[in-house]
């Protein structure tokens, strides 16, 4: 069993408050769960509005297959207008 974990740091463009923050953050998050079928969370940088760290993890049997998951998520993230990634770690255990 692999495990792949990725945090990703991203900066919102269209967030001026919280609210917007926690919309947009709410939204992404949601697709990516349902499109992908990961863990995932905002895990840090919580009281800032234009930024977010956003965690997430998968489950599979090859360290290729865990490692193309974490690839098209993160594809997918740069595929949204609202957000910017500024940084990308990523682990295979």
């Amino acid at each position: 069993m692999i495990i792949c974990s990725c945090m990703v740091e991203i900066v919102l463009y269209e967030a001026n408050s919280l609210k917007d923050k926690r919309q947009i953050i709410k939204s992404l998050i949601g697709r990516i769960q349902s499109r992908f079928n990961v863990s995932i969370a905002e895990v840090d940088m919580n009281d800032l509005w234009r930024r977010s760290v956003i965690g997430f993890a998968c489950v599979s049997k090859t360290s290729k297959h865990a490692s193309q998951m974490v690839d098209h998520i993160i594809e997918f993230v740069e595929g949204d207008t609202r957000v910017e990634i500024i940084k990308c770690d990523r682990e295979i255990l």
